[in-house]
């Protein structure tokens, strides 16, 4: 494959596409940290059960929670991306929880960070804000949600699109992570629609793969919900 590659055939990845990066919710970097905390638990226990009398022993004795409550408490006591709340106003405190990092434990560095993972990249569009984003030594490296972007299970963005059926656009709302988008033709949500829920003109602005063009309206496979989804 790799010769294939050197060769001209097939594609390289692209680490900037957002099918190749996921979200570290805060639980799981908290289950990261107790789990921490069982591993400390685990070896005290192994060390009393060879110092201590094992017909004398009880299990009190063996077990202490206090390393998986210090392990808890140092991470949302010290770690590098536990912060207080923004509460100037309830937009500020929203905005604040909808921030993402590429900082932190397993992230970049703001020295390390190069051109390319800052900048704005064609798998944001209505995942990530391409405005909203801190100025200095930060810029790119921490962003915020789009107005109707979720995160599914698996930590990946997802953003909403109407579905387009035999050519009419319906009010069913199907969640698109990176991925899956590049398989479709999108159009945007300002195209005229006829009474009948379909596309007015013979050729529809519309993205597949990132790149914007015209395409033939029987090609659109689904729509913008909202202007504002970018």
């Amino acid at each position: 494959e790799l010769i294939a590659i050197r060769n001209g055939i097939g594609e390289v990845d692209d680490i900037d596409h957002l099918g190749n990066r996921r979200i570290r919710s805060v639980g799981e970097m908290a289950e990261n940290q107790f789990r921490v905390g069982l591993v400390r638990v685990e070896r005290a226990v192994k060390e009393r059960l060879s110092l201590g009398d094992l017909d004398a022993i009880m299990p009190q004795d063996l077990i202490n929670a206090k390393p998986i409550s210090a392990a808890v408490k140092e991470f949302f006591g010290s770690s590098q991306l536990s912060q207080f709340m923004d509460q100037n106003n309830p937009l500020s405190e929203v905005t604040h929880k909808r921030r993402i990092s590429a900082l932190g434990p397993g992230g970049l560095t703001r020295e390390r960070a190069g051109f390319e993972v800052r900048d704005v990249h064609v798998t944001h569009y209505g995942r990530l804000c391409p405005i909203e984003t801190p100025e200095g030594p930060n810029i790119g490296l921490i962003n915020s949600l789009s107005a109707f972007a979720r995160c599914n299970e698996y930590g990946f963005l997802e953003t909403p699109y109407r579905r387009v059926v035999d050519g009419v656009v319906t009010d069913e709302v199907d969640y698109l992570s990176a991925i899956q988008e590049g398989q479709f033709v999108i159009a945007q949500a300002n195209a005229i629609l006829t009474e009948e829920g379909t596309f007015a003109d013979e050729l529809i602005t519309a993205r597949q793969k990132g790149e914007s063009g015209l395409h033939p309206r029987e090609h659109v496979d689904y729509m913008d919900v909202a202007t504002n989804q970018v």
